[in-house]
């Protein structure tokens, strides 16, 4: 699982200004607050596989929780959606819909799941172990040491990136490959979010050309609360050593967005990669 909203579980670490994880709406209602979005192909290439956890334990009634599944002929440039909306409008009643190509509704909770009437897909719909290994704790103290050396005075260099001097350096990362002092733990062992599963035919998604990209999301009736495709783009790279309510206010944003509309958040998601980058080439000065 991604660092997604985990306030709930975390609620006995110190909250700081240069370690905060998810947006008060999803940590508001952590059934909206996606963990993990996977997707990979079946060994003959006939369906594609989708995952998406929620960090809740249970699905809301009142949100739909999409799976979008875009197509091309080249990579990077896709020109056709196939969208996968499920909603439960009742405990352990789950209703899915592959665009125009099949649906399902009822309990989708057995290991079987449901198969629509079209053969088109299956779904699953409940607690699963979602396997993402994450040091919570380990990554929380790396930030807060990032933060502390720039109170100190560790200061920016001309490109705007966090200028930690070697000793710094080895300093953080020996946070991030640490839990407590500790060897690196799975904060998240035994977790066990809600979790829906489908297996679709994959030609049900290629009306823009063979080439897929998956995002998933989570929304009201009236606008976009998640959204998730590369992990931790959201929580980890968008303002991470900002002030809170910069940080909060980004990923708001961010989540309310769609790839098509997310150039705006490009450049700070550069600097947040090429202050990595300047962590770790400051060991090899």
């Amino acid at each position: 699982m991604g660092l997604a909203a985990l306030a709930t579980v975390t609620a006995g670490i110190a909250a700081r200004a240069s370690d905060h994880l998810d947006t008060p709406t999803v940590i508001a209602d952590p059934r909206a607050d996606i963990g993990d979005v996977y997707a990979w192909m079946s060994p003959d290439t006939r369906q594609l596989n989708l995952v998406m956890t929620i960090v809740g334990h249970s699905f809301s009634d009142k949100l739909q929780y999409v799976f979008h599944v875009d197509s091309g002929a080249r990579f990077g440039a896709t020109s056709a959606t196939t969208t996968i909306v499920c909603r439960f409008p009742a405990e352990k009643e789950l209703e899915c819909r592959a665009g125009d190509a099949d649906y399902v509704r009822g309990n989708a909770s057995t290991p079987a799941g449901l198969q629509g009437p079209n053969h088109r897909f299956r779904v699953f719909a409940g607690l699963r172990d979602d396997p993402f290994f994450n040091n919570v704790k380990g990554t929380r103290a790396a930030y807060e040491k990032a933060s502390l050396a720039l109170r100190n005075g560790a200061g920016l260099n001309a490109a705007g990136c966090p200028n930690f001097d070697p000793a710094t350096s080895r300093a953080i990362l020996n946070e991030w490959r640490h839990t407590d002092g500790g060897p690196g733990t799975n904060f998240l062992a035994g977790w066990t979010p809600a979790s829906i599963v489908i297996s679709i035919d994959r030609e049900v998604l290629t009306k823009g050309g063979a080439l897929l990209a998956v995002w998933g999301a989570t929304a009201t009736a009236d606008r976009q609360l998640d959204r998730q495709g590369r992990p931790l783009t959201g929580n980890a790279l968008l303002g991470p050593l900002a002030d809170e309510n910069v940080s909060y206010r980004l990923k708001e944003e961010y989540n309310a967005a769609t790839p098509a509309t997310g150039a705006p958040f490009v450049a700070e998601i550069q600097k947040s990669l090429a202050g990595v980058a300047a962590l770790y080439s400051s060991l090899s000065r």
